[in-house]
């Protein structure tokens, strides 16, 4: 069975639906950013503070290439790992993608108390906007596409799981 990757921006339910989605499925779930903090032996933000950006963004590709060759799993991603065309074309040839995404009122309302996420500092509302202007389209290229806004956590398992078994990849081993 090949991977199932979630992508997209912060807020959006990749972690949650992924767990639910794994549950579902009955496949492991695995959290690339829990990955890098285990492996890395520190906290994202502190990665960000220390290393900067582009050494966390050099890691993430590391291990993101490094899980997907385990495959038979549910993988989610951070909102920043399609920001790379090296990972967007490992996605898409080790797993099947599928973005999530949610209404810009939602992702501020969700993220507003959210202090571990080093991209959102000094103002989380104008960082969202900022941010999602910046990424428009960078999630276009997942061949399923999700929005999350409103709906309960089952319907969102569901959608993703009847287009899962509408692909003929997702059967192969």
């Amino acid at each position: 069975m090949k991977n199932v990757v979630l992508v997209g921006f912060m807020g959006t339910g990749k972690t949650t639906v992924g767990a639910a989605l794994s549950e579902a499925l009955g496949i492991v779930q695995k959290d690339l950013d829990e990955v890098i903090v285990a492996k890395e032996g520190c906290s994202i933000p502190t990665l960000f503070a220390e290393r900067g950006e582009a050494y966390f963004r050099d890691v993430e590709s590391k291990y993101l290439d490094e899980l997907l060759d385990e495959g038979s799993q549910i993988l989610t991603t951070g909102g920043g790992v399609v920001l790379r065309q090296q990972n967007v074309e490992s996605m898409l040839q080790k797993g099947i993608v599928v973005a999530l995404s949610t209404s810009e009122e939602e992702l501020i309302k969700r993220l507003e108390n959210d202090t571990g996420r080093p991209l959102l500092a000094g103002g989380v509302a104008e960082r969202v906007r900022t941010l999602l202007q910046q990424r428009a389209g960078a999630y276009d290229f997942a061949p399923i596409q999700i929005d999350t806004t409103g709906k309960s956590l089952e319907a969102i398992v569901a959608e993703i799981t009847n287009h899962l078994t509408e692909t003929e990849e997702f059967g192969e081993h």
